[in-house]
């Protein structure tokens, strides 16, 4: 997802779905402005913990982005966050409208062939579905890889590279066992993507 952002410095940001500031804080570190946003008022208290600079909000992303102007971004990541929303619709026409031109939307899911191997069942089977079960699960909906850029690009945006993140080599050195199941078998699907206008 970082290497997707490439030159950041002095550059305005929006992370949506920033969750415990992981991503704001190394934004911040390589010189962009981040603002960041979650529905969750627990994992922004970690995120302002590990990003004191970055400009955090809470906010409903099934909302508009209402305290955002028109092109006020030059950039928008939104990691492992798409796939968990109603209206995925909305959010995407938002992030094209506070996008400037030519601003850049960095975006991941889970791999569609990594549910469809856990849950099983038909690769186009777009239910929604929770991992794991019980209290605490994720709740998100599959989707193929079709439906997942169909959506980016009846968004506006245009497609600069799509990527199957492996697993860095010292992964190795933590966990053998997930190193070389994450080696063998996509796990993240990522994508940068150009606002249209």
């Amino acid at each position: 997802m970082l290497a997707l952002t490439g030159d950041i410095t002095s550059t305005d940001i929006l992370d949506i779905g920033c969750g415990a500031g992981h991503y704001a804080a190394e934004l911040l570190a390589r010189g962009a402005r981040v603002t960041g946003i979650d529905a969750s008022a627990t994992v922004l208290r970690h995120a302002h913990a590990r990003a004191a600079q970055a400009q955090l909000r809470l906010h409903d992303l099934e909302r508009p982005l209402d305290f955002a102007a028109d092109a006020s971004f030059d950039g928008v990541i939104c990691a492992l966050v798409i796939n968990h929303l109603t209206n995925r619709r909305q959010l995407l026409a938002e992030m094209h409208r506070v996008l400037r031109p030519a601003g850049w939307l960095v975006i991941s899911t889970t791999h569609p062939t990594a549910d469809w191997r856990h849950f099983g069942g038909s690769y186009y089977d777009d239910s929604w579905v929770d991992l794991p079960h019980g209290p605490g699960a994720l709740h998100f909906q599959r989707m193929t890889l079709e439906t997942f850029l169909g959506k980016l690009l009846d968004a506006g945006f245009l497609l600069e590279k799509l990527v199957e993140p492996r697993p860095r080599a010292e992964l190795r050195e933590v966990n053998e066992d997930a190193y070389a199941r994450l080696t063998e078998r996509p796990s993240i699907l990522a994508a940068r993507m150009r606002s249209r206008d």
